[in-house]
């Protein structure tokens, strides 16, 4: 296992029930909202966010002299709980934060005390191959996950064949562009809100384009996920989706069908992100699921 720093900063009290927040590809831990986590530490729980490896404030790896995979930065999630002394934690996840979330759900049940995925795909669901495909126009396999919105497809594209941002004032209005699309359609967006996160992200990243790693290392093993493994989760399981999620739409049903005693919430309005309108909805459902 690399020994790679990773940052994080827990909030609430020591003797609180501990909530591991476990934020998606190549995304600072930050962006669990400050009010969001404030909600959930006021409703009694000790919460933890981190920077994934390659991002924000954690440590950077030369790829190409120490490649990674998936499987090391799932494991990240252990070493994050035991640098907090914790031998189980309820685990809440966003996105491809969610499949790190099932994995460890699997492999390591006694870890978990409880799950909630939030905007995530089905482990073993080949959720990256589909977004591939779809960038490329190539047809879906029958049985495959649903494809994301037109409106994703439309501005990855574009994105993969423009130039690189020229300036810090460039690369900014790109990541606000980005975060607007992820917002969705079903809530007004924020744009000087938007703004002062991305320039956050920005500044205190320590190589803001190291995050291309995260892509390198889903290359660098693709069968990453294990398939057909959903049903060992023994935890409750809470999942939850954005009526208008652009980017993996319908999957919670899939996830909240193959987990066993599963729960699934739509959430009016929110997208692929976590804005101010949701946090109240979001945290109380999470409070009461990680309750007793």
């Amino acid at each position: 296992m690399q020994n790679v720093n990773i940052w994080s900063e827990e909030f609430g009290a020591d003797t609180d029930a501990p909530i591991l927040l476990i934020m998606g590809s190549m995304s600072q831990g930050i962006l669990w909202p400050d009010e969001f986590v404030g909600r959930l530490t006021a409703g009694g729980r000790r919460a933890i966010r981190y920077d994934h490896r390659d991002t924000g404030m954690s440590g950077t790896v030369d790829f190409a002299a120490e490649p990674y995979t998936w499987d090391d930065i799932k494991n990240d999630v252990y070493r994050v709980m035991d640098a907090h002394g914790l031998e189980s934690a309820h685990l809440v996840c966003h996105s491809a934060g969610g499949l790190l979330g099932q994995f460890v759900a699997v492999e390591r049940p006694e870890r978990v005390r409880s799950l909630t995925v939030i905007g995530s795909s089905p482990l073993g669901g080949g959720e990256g191959q589909v977004i591939m495909r779809a960038l490329m126009g190539q047809p879906q396999p029958e049985g495959s996950l649903p494809e994301p919105a037109p409106e994703f497809v439309a501005f990855y594209r574009t994105l993969m064949a423009s130039p690189p941002p020229a300036d810090r004032r460039a690369r900014i209005d790109g990541m606000i562009a980005e975060q607007r699309l992820l917002h969705g359609t079903g809530l007004p967006f924020d744009e000087d809100a938007a703004r002062r996160l991305q320039e956050r992200i920005y500044d205190r990243a320590r190589d803001l384009p190291a995050v291309a790693n995260h892509r390198l290392a889903a290359m660098a093993k693709p069968d990453f996920e294990p398939v057909g493994v959903l049903h060992q989760v023994k935890a409750p399981t809470l999942v939850i989706e954005g009526s208008h999620e652009p980017a993996k739409p319908g999957h919670s049903a899939i996830i909240a069908e193959q987990i066993p005693g599963a729960r699934l919430m739509i959430v009016a309005g929110m997208g692929h992100t976590l804005p101010p309108e949701v946090h109240e909805e979001l945290a109380a459902a999470i409070l009461a699921h990680t309750a007793g």
